[in-house]
Formats: structure tokens, C-alpha cells, sequence
């Protein structure tokens, strides 16, 4: 029996590409509409209030500001990263599942390599009180701020790992 990753259906080669292109457009607009709409240092500006507001803060590393000051060599493996998975999916096609997952994670390397390579730093603008009442109560600050490109990277990743341990326990023991 086919499992979500194994599943035969495979998708067309150009799908990862455009997926990908439409989740870094969007990551982009949001990017430009904070720079524009928004000041560093500024008061949250509520969105949906007590979910999602609007914090303008930029992050010259990684996620929770590891290797901070590295945004040239970050964006210069995120953007290889990127492009190595959409040119595996395009050369290799996947199952749906498993193409929209990986598409999702270049598309978040491509998107916050694009602010490393052009600013030398990422640009981020969501901020959630909800997570953020959480990682206080274990005593772990703030949940950081992010933008769509880092949704992409760990709504990917996420599913990707539910969809390996469902692909597992789906599989005959032998």
C-alpha cells in the first residue's frame, strides 16, 4: 500500500518552481509592505489581535539570532540550499506531498536569502503574543519575530516529519 511519500502519482516538473516563485512573491510583498508601513523599535501594531501583530525587527543570522552578523554567508548557503532543492525536484519528481513540502522549504531559503544577499540582514515583521505567552511560561524569552519565508521553512519541516513517521508506521515490518 502507497504511503503519503510513496505515493505514485508524481507531479509535474515545473510545479515546485512556480510554488516556490508564488511563496517567495508573497514573502517579498510582506517584506517591502513592513519596510514601508513600519518603524524598528516601534509599539506592536495588532493584526489579529492577541494572535499576530505587526513588530518591524531585522536578524543579520539565523533563527533566534544564532551566528548573528553572518547574513552574507547565511543567505549564500540558504539561497544553494534553495536552488538544489528545486533543481532536484525538477530533475527528479516527487510525490505531491513530498514536492509541496520541499518547495515550501526553498522557498523560505530562497526568499530570507534574497534580504542577506541585498541588505545584509532578513527582514522580520510577524510577531505572535499566543507563542510568545508559551515560550515565557517554559521560561524561554519571547518567541522571535518572523516573516512568511520562515513559515515556509518550518511549516515545510514540520511536515515533512509527520509525513515520514506516517510513511513508517504505514510500512510492513519485515
Amino acid at each position: 500500500m502507497p504511503t503519503l511519500l510513496d505515493h505514485p502519482r508524481r507531479v509535474p516538473a515545473w510545479l515546485p518552481i512556480v510554488l516556490a516563485a508564488l511563496l517567495i512573491v508573497a514573502d517579498q510583498a510582506l517584506k517591502a509592505w513592513a519596510l514601508a508601513n513600519l518603524q524598528e523599535n516601534a509599539p506592536a501594531q495588532p493584526f489579529i489581535p492577541g494572535l499576530i501583530d505587526w513588530v518591524l525587527t531585522f536578524n543579520t543570522g539565523a533563527a533566534w539570532s544564532m551566528f548573528s552578523g553572518s547574513a552574507a554567508p547565511l543567505a549564500l548557503g540558504r539561497l544553494v540550499i534553495g536552488l538544489g532543492i528545486l533543481v532536484y525536484l525538477s530533475v527528479r519528481p516527487q510525490p505531491r506531498l513530498l514536492t509541496v513540502t520541499l518547495s515550501m522549504i526553498a522557498a523560505g531559503a530562497i526568499g530570507n536569502a534574497i534580504d542577506g544577499l541585498r541588505q545584509g540582514k532578513v527582514t522580520d515583521m510577524i510577531h505572535s503574543p499566543l507563542l510568545s505567552s508559551i515560550t515565557q511560561a517554559l521560561n524561554a524569552g519571547s518567541f522571535p519575530i518572523f516573516n512568511i519565508a520562515d513559515c515556509c521553512v518550518v511549516l515545510g519541516t514540520i511536515l515533512l516529519v509527520v509525513a515520514s513517521f506516517i510513511g513508517d508506521r504505514r510500512k510492513p515490518r519485515i
